[in-house]
């Protein structure tokens, strides 16, 4: 009789742990990597006042000086755009959707 218990229950008790966890692992995975390979194409670039942008077409460029003040905003048009940026020398910080980096001009 114990041995008939525990064959039934056994096979309820994996059903009902792997069911769930499958699913949401499997959600949770495609969302991270989709959300990987958005960050991971984006790529920023800077030589003196010029900054390259790849991978960023239709989205919008900010560059914030370190005291948190908005300095330009600029539309990316192109797959592979190049921008001068007219700003003082120093340090600054450029967002691209959630893609951050803070950069050195010269």
């Amino acid at each position: 009789m114990l041995m008939t218990k525990r064959l039934l229950i056994l096979p309820l008790m994996g059903i009902l742990l792997l069911s769930a966890p499958i699913s949401m692992v499997a959600a949770s995975a495609e969302t991270f990597s989709i959300e990987q390979t958005i960050e991971e194409e984006i790529t920023i670039s800077v030589n003196g006042q010029w900054v390259v942008i790849n991978g960023a077409q239709g989205q919008t460029l900010e560059v914030v000086s370190l005291t948190g003040r908005r300095v330009m905003t600029l539309k990316i048009e192109s797959p592979a755009q190049r921008v001068e940026l007219n700003v003082p020398k120093g340090c600054y910080i450029l967002k691209i959707g959630k893609v951050v980096r803070k950069v050195a001009i010269q």
